[in-house]
């Protein structure tokens, strides 16, 4: 009786591994002593902290509470040279737009994070978008890496993250995958994308503690952006801001009340001043009103931030935002 031979068969359905392009430097090195280095958050408790519940004052109330906000079409903006369209798909997730280019940072359209649910719809649906030629992570947290979401915006295009982030990204349908580190450059044709440090942590699991983090300048056509990704106050934002001119930077200014009680987010009185080390001319808030990570309300983050702004003068340099509304700067 003849042996019957089976073969491999590829996979029609799995996208091919992108090659992950890893940079030359040390991970977390900085070899020159006045190079501002990024700060690691520690996962021990702040404490005193069970002396709150999260479960029964934040994430038994929301599953209850309906999802606000919704999801219209939107009108981009027909840009002229130099100009910046922003529209904020909700939490770090934003549409930045040349009139060259279509990037997106940090796409999150996921309604639950595991346990937390999203507490409002994002600003506009994944087939409005444009074509997107480069996308940005900034760290592997799931509020900011979902792979559900980068597969879906994934068409062969290049993806940009921090180092030892690639293998998280590289099976999803993109490209190329482009790992920095500190204050190393990505160019894509007339953009230049830098992986800048912040006081955060990059650990997707307990034991990946060896994951970058940051955020990144993009400077397109003259004009620079500052994606800052997630992050408690740290002196670094004066040596970015020496670094380079920025015209907007995309600050966070919630989750600053977590359940564990560590420094790792900054609030908004702690984001303006961020905003005035950075010397930015202009300032949007982010990372509030998504989903609820921490015990203060939805609403409370920009009410806190423009007394503060008001207080230092800065108020008429902040845009806050709609979901899903584009802006031109």
């Amino acid at each position: 009786m003849r042996r019957l031979e089976f073969f491999p068969v590829a996979n029609p359905f799995r996208k091919p591994r992108a090659e992950i392009k890893k940079s030359e430097k040390a991970n977390g090195v900085h070899p020159a002593a006045h190079v501002t280095a990024a700060r690691k958050v520690g996962l021990k408790p702040k404490q005193g902290w069970q002396k709150r519940n999260f479960l029964t004052e934040v994430l038994i109330p929301s599953l209850f509470e309906p999802r606000s906000g919704e999801h219209a079409e939107p009108t981009f903006p027909e840009l002229k040279d130099g100009e910046i369209g922003l529209t904020w798909i909700g939490h770090a997730s934003f549409l930045i737009q040349t009139r060259e280019h279509n990037l997106l940072v940090d796409p999150n359209w996921a309604k639950w994070l595991k346990v937390f649910k999203r507490m409002k719809h994002p600003g506009l649906q994944l087939h409005h978008l444009p074509a997107i030629d480069v996308v940005l992570v900034t760290h592997a947290h799931f509020d900011h890496l979902d792979r559900r979401s980068l597969r879906q915006v994934a068409s062969d295009q290049p993806i940009v993250v921090p180092f030892e982030v690639g293998n998280l990204v590289h099976d999803l349908g993109f490209k190329s995958v482009h790992e920095l580190h500190y204050w190393e450059d990505y160019l894509h044709g007339s953009l230049k994308i830098t992986l800048t440090p912040c006081h955060h942590w990059g650990a997707r699991m307990l034991h990946d503690s060896h994951r970058g983090f940051g955020g990144f300048i993009i400077e397109a056509g003259g004009r620079t952006i500052f994606h800052c990704g997630d992050t408690a106050y740290f002196e670094g934002f004066k040596e970015i801001g020496q670094r380079h001119k920025i015209d907007v930077a995309l600050l966070p200014i919630g989750a600053y009340d977590p359940p564990t009680g560590r420094d790792v987010h900054m609030n908004p009185e702690e984001a303006v001043r961020a905003f005035i080390d950075l010397g930015a001319k202009q300032m949007v808030p982010m990372h509030y009103g998504t989903f609820r990570l921490s015990y203060e309300p939805l609403h409370e983050p920009p009410a806190r931030l423009m007394a503060c702004a008001q207080e230092h003068g800065v108020a008429d340099r902040i845009s806050v935002m709609t979901e899903g509304q584009p802006m031109v700067f």
